[in-house]
């Protein structure tokens, strides 16, 4: 892994790579890039943390529903669903004799685990019929994929997606029935957000891309042999075993493990072998493509105690796979799969066996191994096919034996081996820790097992030094003609050298003159191609990067056949950029780039990578890691590595976690890879002055330069103290210099200012190569602290800008320009430096540009930064809004009672009011206080403002309680409104973003404007009714609906279930998402206290916030235009901030209305929960205990609740589901806070929502105390708008605009008009916003103990009422529906056509005797059957039975309600809702044995197709083709008869007619089964006749 991650400086795309890049070097200008873009591209080098991302442990939940399955295969199956992941297994409930199960259950899986780990964990769903205590059931079929593959989809969930279940057992059995479900991977910060209602379903639980029908195939794995394993048992044992044994024989008994798809297989193990031959083959037999993605191979040492793994490796099947038209199966090898893991040395107390098992970067080669892979398509139809798919392990010939003409087609023999030679050369190492200075230090190189232990030996050891050039390349020369005198040893480390310091904290070794050098000579597999090919598509991945599209087609003549489709998407790309595609057209070229750089990553390996370790005293202390291809030579420029032959930088590291961040040592390496025989080449890329020069030499070898390091500032820094705030100080590395800036105390944005000059620079290289490519600078800032050493915060990188003496020094050039860079600390990002760098060179001093800071400096030694390159600044005012403090946490135990606000931007401020009794009343006396100050006129580089809350103690002490840093000033800029244009919708407010700024014309009125209006109105009404017309035309498969609806009917719920059209607005997020957080005027400042945590867990941003301030910012260049000042009204305290509210305290009604809560997490060991409501505002707190909801996870609770309260002291309100518990205190499930406050002052106006129409009574009654038009009155008096005036035909003007109302309204015209005024009101000039309609919002539930993770969601809103206005009216009711009572009877006339099972005893001839089972779902005890028709020798039966069947539905949801005890052992009843479903079975009696089944109907009696009128118009089509046929629902047509078709599926699991039944359904509300009551089968009352 190159460490690749790719980021947008500026509109460009940059990529950070692991290592900086090197400019090409090459003498034949093959690729050379252009040099001034070079130049001018920020440097974005980022250290990465050997613990990726992927291999940190976090919080993941995995939720499923198990909503249903369908088309299980078995006759009269009671199916279990079973979800297992890893090894955790969940199970349903069983449901009896059905194969179309109904279940609805959630299930919850937490893990704590590495993502990689996660998404390799197999998620298997299977169905089990008749499981019990006893027996464990039979498997019906299973369906499997890794989690990977779901956490991979849009929104990382499937969502109501049928899984095709397969019987492992069995391949040839085909589909064995279907699951629906949703699967979702949660991860810290992610919401699941459920789709829009309206998904389609139908369709199949697959990614995109993978085909419907998936068929079986056999994966092969073959394993040959392995290499280089590492010693694994200490001397120790070895002589212990040689004392019993009398021989020293290899202590390693490997054997090869596969995992695929969930299943295990292992070869067979090998004795003490250091080189073990295998020759077998792993088989697993697996759907086909699978929906697993990495197959995982371990090399692992047999043991009595315990195996342990030696050596992971990941086959990533995408990569040796192309599913296009000229696509291949995955194919790869034979080839060598090289491993990494911890270091060769064995430990009994492996401290990184994690590296093994293949968690983390590798920090040393492990061993290789031969492998191939495999697929073959199975055709399920023939006969001889294995039909389980158990792990088969086979032998496999040797792979020298195989046949000839495999040798011709394959001309990469795997045999073929070539001598490779590795050069480096050590040009300087720097930032050597100082730990480890004080010890004489050396460097190791090693590729693969190559590599010598000599480090003593001083002799061999070569240098590259002026002197000795010339013999080298003599050497070399005479060593193309006698490669096999063998005179160049394998050198592979450096002398051993004591480092000199460079300051305090750092020390370099003193490479000047003289470097050293590594040579290793080692025999690969020839398989450079594949490398190459490696290389040219990252070589156009990296063109692609720094300029456009167009420089990749330079290369198609290159590429393999399945890139010319990149190729021609590449130019179409290029032909449709316009303006407003860029961020689409962004997109996709961002798409392009990953699938560029998923080809390069060559899954077959052949040369290992290199390793550089830093050893001293014989000890191992950091590495660098560095893929061969990047080094690797070839005389093709496009194929060769981008660091071959080239210096670049390389930074050596620990290994994990934090002691990972401080880098070990910074070296600039030279290093070279190829054929032992190109061997000539190797130098030919080193700087000037170390090449040999026939010619006399030019370029002087040491330049002497003076780098200014513009050090400004720096903002959002990492909190390294306690206080939250950190001291920091920036130190700046170049070559072996160091520098400090100043410290600057109690700041996470320090502006120092400082111009750091370092004289005397030393660097080796020709003149041009330094100026065109400098080398780089390192930057690391640090927090002081008092006791002890300084705390690293953060690094970053930059490039200076070279002056040579012949250049001039100005434009456009010079001075630099201030830049961003990225600092960065691990992983995470910890902040960003402002600075600018230049390295000019010296000839002699007075050459040297002057430096002309400010003249006004009085800070004695430290130099500013110099005019030309600090920002030109401006005069500022910043007007602050102080509206008060929330929350406030105790400081040392001690509660706040006297705070304060003290805001700083670049070294002034103002200070607010003091709040004398932060208990009694947090808000600030004073509002509006301002400062003036100067800042830079370029918006980017405004400095950061700080917000500092600090408690007044007893005797003038001050104590901090928290702090908060407002990084970008931009959205509190004040724009004045425009005169020129009319009326800005914008003007005279803080602009926000760019998307807020809507320009909203305001017309004059004229004639044309009202036409306007009336024609658009005129037109939407028009749509309207043709939208009507549509729905009422009844589509085939729809039901046939009744159109009139009984007003008496309508509820509030009618409303919520109508409301997904037009009635109400049901948002699925928080309000505040909807509406920027309310922050309209009034803004909320998070405080912060405390050290930030680095790891997700230890400690989180939320748990260092210690209370909130509430205000706004208003800033202006002076000075300001009159006019603004001048207008009516103006008041001077209030600055910009004017019409805004008082801040006094204020009593208010608040009511909380509670609808329900969707996915809650299990909270018992059954899997559910028993949710009640709690609501929390201030001291007073809402318990419905009482009215839990037994085991349900969805619960609907459809309860108000009214609380008063006085704002600002009680604000928050927080609305938690809790869990019921029987013994022992109730569990919290998950809640969710809401500011009130914001709400109620917003422009938005959230107090009460507006309906869509005004109703004066019924259920759509209007809430507000105020009617429409005196709150319109009341915005248009507060917006000093003129209006609103009523005119004639349902008119109304509000500030010269005219809206038009409906006119057939009869009574209380001027409430409808202004209603609609108000649903429009964001197009009122300057004061217009939206204003909130009635609604319910969707807030995600969260558990403190676990954040940031979703613990499920509650729908509900909030209505605010102020107590000095007239009271509302009474909450409305929202109590859920309780469900109507009906009863279904169903008559059996006579059934037709049963198949006959059995054979009559006398004659032989075929009979069955046929009785009819009848049920409703989920009530099977209820089964009722029909007496037996012996003897039917046609399959005709006569019954005239009844069955009758009461139940509980709920009309709008069209699900029937039933409770019952889960188990004798329950508390109490558990309600359920399944759909309403008729179930009919024909079955054959037999005396002696068993009845048998003989076929069902399931008919859903919202939506069945209509019987057919005689027993010979029905056919099997009513079943396999019910979407087409017009559907009747029961509940509307009350009676229907007719003749239903009986299936089943035969052996070949097709579907089968196998009789018919005419039947009579007849539904009655309870109230009519009462009045005219009837008997079961053929009993009174209005019996049946017995049919004849």
């Amino acid at each position: 892994d190159s460490g690749l991650t790719v980021e947008l400086v500026k509109g460009k795309v940059i990529v950070n790579t692991f290592f900086a890049r090197r400019e090409e070097r090459r003498k034949d200008g093959g690729m050379r890039f252009i040099r001034e873009e070079r130049k001018n591209a920020p440097v974005r080098i980022q250290l990465e943390d050997s613990v990726k991302a992927g291999w940190e442990e976090q919080n993941l939940t995995i939720s499923i529903t198990v909503v249903e399955a369908r088309q299980l295969v078995g006759l009269n199956m009671d199916p279990v669903v079973c979800v297992e992941i890893g090894d955790d297994k969940k199970y349903t409930s069983m449901k009896e004799s059905t194969n179309c199960p109904y279940y609805n259950e959630y299930f919850v899986f937490d893990f704590h685990v590495p993502p990689d780990v996660m998404f390799d964990k197999i998620l298997k769903l299977s169905v089990i019929h008749s499981k019990n205590l006893l027996r464990s059931g039979t498997l019906v079929g299973t369906f499997k994929l890794d989690v990977g593959t779901v956490y991979s989809q849009p929104e990382h969930q499937f969502y109501h997606k049928w899984a095709t279940l397969s019987d492992p057992d069995d391949i040839t059995a085909g589909c064995k029935g279907y699951i629906k479900c949703d699967i979702a991977v949660v991860g810290k910060g992610d919401n699941i957000k459920t789709p829009h209602k309206n998904v389609l379903f139908g369709n199949l639980l697959l990614p995109e891309g993978v085909p419907l029908e998936r068929q079986w195939a056999r994966f092969y794995v073959k394993i040959y042999r392995a290499e280089g394993l590492p010693k694994m048992n200490t001397s120790i044992m070895a002589n212990v075993k040689k004392a019993f044994i009398g021989e020293n024989r290899d202590l390693v008994d490997p054997y090869v493990q596969v995992l695929f798809a969930g299943q295990r297989g292992k070869t067979s193990v090998q004795k003490s072998s250091y080189e073990p031959i295998w020759n077998e083959q792993v088989v697993f037999t697996e759907m086909f493509p699978p929906l697993c993605k990495r197959m995982k191979v371990q090399i692992r040492d047999s043991d009595k105690v315990n195996d342990v793994a030696i050596g992971t490796h990941f086959i990533d099947l995408r990569k040796i796979a192309n599913d296009g038209d000229k696509g291949f199966l995955p194919t790869m090898g034979p080839a060598w799969v090289n491993m990494y893991g911890s270091t060769r040395q064995y430990t009994l107390m492996d401290e990184h066996q994690d590296l093994n098992e293949g968690l983390g970067e590798g920090v040393s080669f492990r061993a290789r191994l031969l492998i191939s892979v495999a697929v073959e398509i199975l055709d399920t139809t023939s006969t001889e096919i294995v039909s389980s798919t158990e792990v088969q392990v086979e032998p496999v010939s040797n792979i020298s034996e195989v046949s000839a003409d495999w040798v011709v087609t394959i001309h990469w023999l795997p045999w073929k081996i070539e001598e490779f030679f590795l050069f480096g050369s050590f040009l300087e190492a720097t930032m050597i820790d100082r730990k480890i200075g004080d010890k004489p230090i050396s460097f190791e190189v090693t590729i693969g097992k190559y590599y010598t232990q000599g480090y003593t030996v001083i002799t061999s050891h070569k240098y590259l030094s002026k002197k000795r050039e010339s013999e080298l390349i003599q050497q070399n020369s005479s060593e193309d003609e006698a490669d096999d005198n063998g005179d160049l040893v394998s050198v592979s480390s450096s002398p051993p050298m004591k480092p000199v310091i460079t300051d305090r904290n750092y020390f370099h070794l003193p490479y000047f003159e003289k470097k050293p050098c590594i040579y290793i000579k080692s025999w690969w597999q020839d398989q450079r191609r594949r490398l190459y090919n490696s290389n040219i598509m990252d070589k156009i991945a990296d063109k692609l990067v720094k300029s456009d599209g167009e420089s990749c087609y330079g290369y198609g003549s290159i590429l393999m056949q399945q890139r010319e489709s990149m190729g021609q998407q590449a130019k179409l790309i290029r032909s449709q950029v316009k303006r407003n595609t860029v961020r689409d057209k962004l997109k996709m070229v961002q798409n392009f780039l990953h699938r560029l750089r998923f080809l390069a990553d060559e899954p077959q390996h052949s040369i290992p990578d290199v390793f550089i370790w830093m050893m001293s005293s014989n000890k191992r202390i950091a590495y660098a890691r560095i893929p061969s291809k990047d080094i690797l030579y070839s005389i093709v420029d496009e194929e060769t590595g981008k660091d071959c032959g080239k210096v670049k930088a390389v930074f050596l590291r620990k290994g994990f976690g934090p002691a990972g961040w401080t880098v070990q040592a910074k070296m600039e390496m030279y290093l070279w890879l190829g054929l032992n025989k190109q061997r000539k080449d190797f130098l030919s890329g080193l700087p000037n002055g170390f090449e040999e020069n026939k010619a006399p030499r030019t370029g002087s070898l040491k330049q002497v330069f003076q780098l200014r390091a513009h050090m400004y500032q720096a903002r959002s820094l990492f909190a390294a103290d306690s206080s939250g705030l950190s001291d920091p100080f920036a130190r700046v590395f170049f070559s072996t210099h160091s520098q400090v800036t100043e410290v600057l105390s109690e700041t996470l944005c320090p502006t120092w200012d400082q111009l750091l000059v370092f004289d005397d620079v030393e660097l080796f290289g020709e003149a041009g190569e330094l100026r065109d490519d400098p080398p780089i600078i390192v930057v690391e800032v640090y927090d002081q602290d008092t006791v002890g050493k300084a705390e690293f915060i953060g690094r970053t990188f930059a490039k200076p800008i070279t002056k040579m003496c012949d250049e001039h020094y100005g434009p456009p050039r010079f001075p630099p320009q201030l830049e961003y860079y990225q600092i960065y600390r691990g992983n995470s990002t910890a902040g960003d430096l402002l600075a600018a760098f230049e390295l000019l060179q010296v000839r002699g001093r007075a050459e040297l540009p002057a430096i002309n800071g400010p003249t006004d400096s009085d800070r004695g030694p430290i130099l500013p930064v110099p005019m030309g390159i600090r920002p030109v600044l401006s005069r500022y005012r910043i007007e602050v809004l102080f509206w008060g403090l929330r929350d406030l946490k105790r400081v040392n135990l001690a509660q706040v009672d006297r705070p304060r606000v003290d805001i700083e931007c670049a070294g002034r401020g103002v200070q607010s009011a003091l709040i004398v009794n932060f208990k009694k009343n947090p808000n600030f006396s004073t509002l509006v206080k301002w400062f003036e100050v100067d800042l830079p006129e370029n918006e980017l580089l405004h400095p950061p403002l700080n917000i500092r809350v600090v408690d007044c103690r007893a005797f003038g002490r001050y104590t901090l309680v928290g702090s908060h840093a407002v990084t970008s000033l931009r959205r509190f800029i004040y724009s004045p409104p425009d005169k020129t244009q009319n009326n800005w919708a914008s003007a005279g407010r803080p602009t926000h973003t760019m998307q807020d700024t809507f320009l909203v014309l305001s017309i004059p009125i004229t004639r044309f404007y009202i036409f306007v209006l009336l024609s658009l109105s005129y037109l939407q009404n028009e749509e309207e009714k043709e939208e009507k017309k549509k729905k009422k035309k009844k589509k085939k498969g729809e039901v046939e609906e009744d159109d009139e609806t009984d007003e008496r009917m309508l509820d509030w719920w009618s409303k919520y279930f109508a409301s997904i059209e037009t009635l109400m607005e049901v948002y699925n997020k928080e309000l505040e998402a909807e509406y920027d957080n309310f922050e309209d005027w009034l803004h909320t400042f998070n405080l912060y206290r405390g050290k930030a945590g680095d790891d997700d867990e230890a400690a989180l941003d939320d748990d260092r916030i210690v209370g909130r301030f509430k205000g706004s910012m208003c800033m202006y260049k002076l000075p300001l235009s009159e006019e603004i000042t001048r207008e009516a009204g103006f008041d001077p305290n209030m600055g910009m901030f004017q019409s805004i509210p008082h801040n006094d305290p204020i009593n208010v009604l608040v009511r909380v209305f509670v609808v329900r809560a969707t996915d809650l997490h299990p909270a018992d060991v059954n899997g559910k929960a028993d949710p009640y409501v709690v609501i929390k505002l201030g001291k007073s707190e809402l318990k419905d205990k009482e009215n839990y909801i037994s085991k349900q996870l969805n619960p609907v609770f459809g309860k108000a609740f009214d609380m008063e309260a006085t704002f600002p002291m009680e604000s928050m309100l927080t609305v938690s589901v809790y869990d019921w518990d029987l013994v022992g205190t109730d569990d919290l499930i998950g809640e969710t806070k809401i500011d009130l406050e914001n709400r109620y002052y917003s422009k938005h106006r959230a107090t009460c929502g507006i309906a869509n129409n005004y109703s004066v009574h019924g259920y759509n009654m209007w809430r507000d105390p105020m009617k429409p038009s005196q709150i319109l009155a009341k915005l248009c008096k507060e917006g000093k708008l003129d209006g609103p005036h009523y005119g004639p035909g349902g008119r109304v003007k509000v500030a010269n605009r005219i809206f038009m109302g409906a006119t057939e309204i009869e009574d209380e015209t001027d409430e409808h008009l202004a209603l609609t005024v108000l649903k429009h009101w964001e197009e009122i000039p300057r004061v217009g916003c939206k204003l909130i309609p009635e609604h319910v919002e969707t807030r995600p539930l969260f558990h403190p103990e676990k954040p940031g993770i979703e613990q499920g969601r509650i729908e509900m809103w909030v209505d605010m009422f102020p107590m000095d206005m007239p009271a509302p009216g009474p909450a409305i009711d929202i109590s859920p529906r309780k469900p109507k009572n009906f009863e279904l009877r169903v008559i059996i006339w006579n059934t037709d056509d049963v198949v006959l099972e059995d054979d009559a005893f006398m004659t032989g001839e075929k009979m069955s005797d046929i009785y009819v089972k009848g049920w409703l779902k989920g009530q099977q005890e209820d089964k009722q059957d029909t007496d037996v028709h012996y003897h039917s020798l046609t399959g005709e039966g006569n019954f005239n039975w009844r069955f009758v069947f009461p139940f509980d539905y709920l009309m709008a949801e069209e699900k029937i309600v039933i409770s019952k005890k889960e188990s004798m052992f329950s508390w109490d009843e558990t309600e359920y809702k399944i759909p309403a479903r008729l179930t009919l079975q024909v079955w054959d009696a037999d005396h002696f044995s068993a009845d048998d089944f003989l076929g069902a109907i399931e008919l859903d009696l919202n939506r069945f197709p209509r019987g057919a009128k005689t027993a010979k118009q029905c056919s099997i089509g009513m079943v396999q083709n019910e979407a087409e046929l017009p559907c009747i629902s029961i509940f509307k047509q009350k009676r229907v008869k007719g003749w239903w078709p009986f299936v089943a599926r035969d052996e070949n699991d097709e579907m089968e007619l196998t009789g018919k039944v005419e039947a009579e359904l007849h539904l009655m509300s309870a109230e009519e089964a009462e009045k005219s009551p009837v008997g079961l089968g053929r009993n009174e009352p209005d019996p049946l006749e017995k049919p004849k």
